[in-house]
């Protein structure tokens, strides 16, 4: 069987506190008001993480992990301390691979010359700095507690505390923003060397501040013309584009999300921590939620399950997999939902015959037009 992927699984937690919610921010984050307990946090994350392992795994041997990711909320707002536990427990539960990857998430108004070092001598070698932009007005706008010369400065942090491997978070479509200024963020975060940068459309999500109360944005056209501009200037400087907003140098690829992205399994640990497995026996494919609020979560970590039904695994997997510039092998698809290539027909076939995807040697990647209309792409998969 043909595939460039080893089906590999990652562990996501979830830590949801953060200084102060952001407007446009859906994830599950909640100011932080006086001491959050983090000891106790890290206790419910490791009877979450027990639980679970009972409940989906042989008692027999322990799972290995390839990735660790943790996100937030502002996970870089716990000690070294807590962290130092948290492993010490996920070491009692899990193998670790070698040369694991270990991603926190950052913001840069939390950023300490000794904290860092402390996470980076605990194990922790990625670090996902959430910067959005480089202007203090747009900074204002979004609601960060950050400055442009202090995300300058924790990126300059991560480096003095020995991290190599670095991403930063840039947003884009941003209220009165143009080209030039969207190209002016770019420009800043290369100077500052990281190896991959994020780089996302600004969306008014359900739920948030800016969905009740949609700030004034760019017009379609001039969001589309950043976007190209900044990809070009990206492209010039030696970043690739690997994934939809993703772009990284010398493939410093983030591990833990291409494991997403190929359809991975995934423990997910925390409040409102999402998972994926692959139950064992061809007993199917579920994911897995825990409860959103912290409080609640930390009296009981209950884990709700989902099974994916047969007729969903088409959708579920292509709308990961063609996030990709790579697209997929059509082998890939059978051994990840156990299903045969013909359950993408008649959409795959129809989508080619009109240039929104590309087969070449049994891959199937978009197209440049298809490649702008993903979402149309999913929509013929929906069943």
């Amino acid at each position: 069987m043909v595939t460039d992927f080893s089906p590999a699984l990652g562990l996501y937690i979830h830590i949801p506190w953060c200084v102060k919610k952001c407007p446009y921010c859906d994830f599950n984050s909640h100011a932080a008001d006086g001491d959050i307990q983090e000891m106790l946090y890290v206790d419910a994350l490791l009877n979450d993480l027990q639980q679970d392992l009972n409940q989906f795994f042989s008692a027999v041997n322990k799972p290995k992990i390839d990735s660790i990711f943790i996100g937030g909320g502002t996970p870089s707002l716990l000690s070294p301390e807590a962290y130092r536990r948290l492993f010490e427990g996920l070491r009692d539960h899990l193998l670790l691979a070698d040369g694991l990857e270990i991603t926190l998430e950052a913001n840069p108004g939390t950023f300490e010359s000794a904290k860092f070092a402390e996470f980076n001598a605990l194990g922790i070698n990625r670090l996902s700095i959430g910067v959005q932009s480089f202007n203090d007005d747009h900074l204002q706008q979004l609601g960060r507690i950050h400055n442009a010369e202090e995300a300058e400065r924790a990126v300059e942090i991560a480096f003095q505390a020995g991290f190599s491997n670095i991403n930063v978070d840039l947003m884009f479509g941003l209220p009165e923003q143009s080209v030039s200024d969207a190209l002016m963020d770019i420009e800043r975060a290369v100077a500052l060397k990281p190896g991959h940068i994020s780089f996302y459309q600004l969306t008014m999500e359900p739920n948030t501040w800016f969905y009740k109360f949609p700030p004034s944005l760019p017009e379609d056209d001039e969001i589309f013309n950043m976007q190209a501009v900044c990809q070009e200037k990206l492209a010039e400087q030696g970043y690739l584009q690997y994934e939809i907003s993703a772009y990284a140098q010398n493939q410093q690829y983030c591990r833990h999300n291409l494991n997403y992205w190929q359809f991975g399994d995934y423990l997910g640990i925390g409040a409102g921590a999402h998972g994926k497995l692959s139950l064992p026996d061809g007993e199917g494919i579920i994911r897995t939620l825990k409860h959103k609020n912290p409080l609640q979560y930390q009296q009981d970590q209950a884990t709700k399950v989902n099974h994916i039904e047969d007729r969903q695994l088409p959708l579920e997997f292509l709308m990961n997999q063609l996030r990709l510039k790579k697209g997929f092998h059509l082998n890939h698809f059978c051994l990840m939902t156990g299903l045969k290539k013909s359950r993408l027909e008649p959409a795959l076939t129809d989508c080619i015959e009109e240039g929104l995807l590309v087969k070449n040697n049994e891959r199937i990647v978009c197209s440049e037009r298809g490649w702008y209309f993903l979402d149309e792409i999913l929509q013929r998969f929906l069943v």
